[in-house]
């Protein structure tokens, strides 16, 4: 072989080897970056989420928390699964400043109220639950609650129950539905209208099938009876239409609520998020972004932890009712808990 033989071949050589390097140097750079995102993501949206220590607030004095038994994960090295029943107080709330949420209706924080109240029970299982919406404009017997300024609010008769998230936010609101149900509840969950918007446009839109016209300019909803894909402002509207449907009231809003959970609960379902890592990020960020919880769920990993103990449980499996109420006899525009069948349904969900 020739020095000039030779000399091409250590030449081809060095080349492959810078080129061998250089690719090693890019992956490597890749994964770096690949974990560092990652990781910032993860952060971000860990850190989206605001959280309300109710369980200081509120102190020993509420009805019994049930006893969550874990289930082994299929990872030895995974935390395990709870698979008790459990009852989270679901808000949808006006209470935040900001353009979106002023731009969709929503008050500042000094007019908080919640404009959506549902205690969401998950049998034993987590295969089967109950969602039961609270009229807003039930009267009711406001407890004393604290207030994170000090002090405590006076015990109020013939109150709306709404008037409760607006005196003492998420605490008195917690307290007020322990106090009228005497069911426990294990978590908290308050969710603002841009929340709520930028969930279903990530979720590509919902469908929902309405049974008469709806015509309400107050929440701007004009849609003919029948089948409807909604975006995000679109299914907004039709949470807080009242005006436009049935005789007006509150409690024809709520099933137009309770109809829209469904359609939001099918509509996750026929997403494979795990499969679509870009899909997950939108849909987490537009859910942490305007959340608030109580402090047992205001991390990613125990939204993630619930999320993966409900993996179970369908659309199909859920009820949604409404709690039983008659008129006020003090207020044609206002209702009270209708007894003795309000207090047979909390007790079945106890």
């Amino acid at each position: 072989m020739t020095d000039n033989e030779n000399a091409d071949g250590d030449r081809r050589v060095g080349r492959r080897s810078r080129v061998l390097k250089i690719a090693g140097l890019t992956l490597a750079g890749a994964l770096v970056l690949g974990v560092a995102t990652a990781g910032w993501a993860y952060w971000h949206l860990d850190n989206n989420i605001k959280s309300v220590d109710i369980d200081s607030a509120l102190g020993a004095n509420r009805p019994a928390k049930a006893v969550t038994t874990p289930t082994a994960s299929a990872s030895a090295s995974a935390a395990p699964v709870p698979t008790g029943s459990v009852n989270i107080l679901v808000l949808g709330s006006d209470s935040r400043s900001g353009k979106e949420n002023q731009a969709l209706g929503g008050g500042d924080s000094s007019g908080a109220r919640s404009d959506t109240a549902m205690v969401v029970h998950i049998d034993a299982g987590r295969k089967k639950a109950t969602i039961v919406s609270i009229p807003r404009d039930t009267l009711v017997t406001r407890p004393s609650c604290p207030l994170k300024s000090g002090g405590s609010t006076s015990v109020a008769y013939n109150a709306m129950f709404n008037s409760a998230y607006s005196v003492g936010g998420p605490v008195c609101a917690v307290k007020t539905v322990e106090s009228i149900t005497d069911v426990r509840m294990d978590h908290y969950i308050e969710i603002d209208f841009a929340g709520f918007a930028k969930l279903v446009n990530a979720l590509g839109g919902v469908t929902v099938t309405t049974t008469e016209d709806i015509d309400d300019d107050d929440s701007h909803l004009h849609l003919k009876k029948g089948t409807h894909h909604l975006n995000g402002k679109q299914a907004l509207a039709l949470a807080r239409t009242r005006h436009g449907i049935g005789d007006g009231s509150d409690l024809g809003r709520i099933g137009l609520q309770q109809m829209l959970v469904k359609a939001l609960l099918t509509q996750i379902s026929s997403h494979d998020l795990l499969t679509d890592p870009t899909k997950l990020y939108e849909v987490t960020d537009a859910i942490t972004d305007s959340l608030t919880t109580d402090t047992g769920l205001d991390s990613l990993s125990e939204l993630i932890s619930l999320g993966q103990s409900l993996k179970g449980l369908s659309a199909d499996a859920v009820k949604t009712i409404t709690m039983p109420v008659v008129t006020a006899p003090s207020d044609p525009n206002r209702v009270i808990a209708k007894e003795p069948a309000a207090s047979e349904l909390w007790e079945s969900l106890g």
